[in-house]
C-alpha cells in the first residue's frame, strides 16, 4: 500500500492549517479566509443543491409509494364487509326472541 502521508517539508508555509481563534491574525488575513471560503461554498453549493433534490424526490416518491399502495389495500379489503355480512346472516339464522 502507498504511504498516506504527503510529502512535504517540515518548513514549507504553504497551506499549513490554522486556528483563527487561538492565533492572532490580521484583519486583512481574516478576510482572506472569509473569501477563500466564500469561494469554496459558491464551488460546493450546485452540487449539494442537486443532491438534496434528488433526496427529497425519493423521499417524496417513496411517501406517495407507501399512501397509494395503502389505499389500494385498503380498498381491496373486504374483511368488514364479510364480517358485516356472517352478523346479518346470523341474526337471520338465530332464534327471535324480544331482545333480537
Amino acid at each position: 500500500m502507498a504511504d498516506k502521508t504527503p510529502n512535504q517539508k517540515p518548513d514549507s508555509p504553504f497551506a499549513s492549517r490554522i486556528d483563527p481563534t487561538k492565533e492572532k491574525l490580521t484583519k486583512e488575513q481574516m478576510h482572506f479566509i472569509r473569501q477563500a471560503e466564500m469561494e469554496q461554498w459558491k464551488k460546493r453549493t450546485p452540487r449539494l443543491r442537486t443532491r438534496n433534490v434528488v433526496t427529497g424526490v425519493a423521499i417524496g416518491a417513496l411517501v406517495l409509494g407507501i399512501y397509494g399502495y395503502t389505499f389500494y389495500s385498503v380498498s381491496q379489503e373486504r374483511i368488514m364487509d364479510e364480517i358485516d355480512e356472517e352478523v346479518r346472516h346470523a341474526r337471520l339464522q338465530g332464534p327471535k326472541t324480544g331482545a333480537n
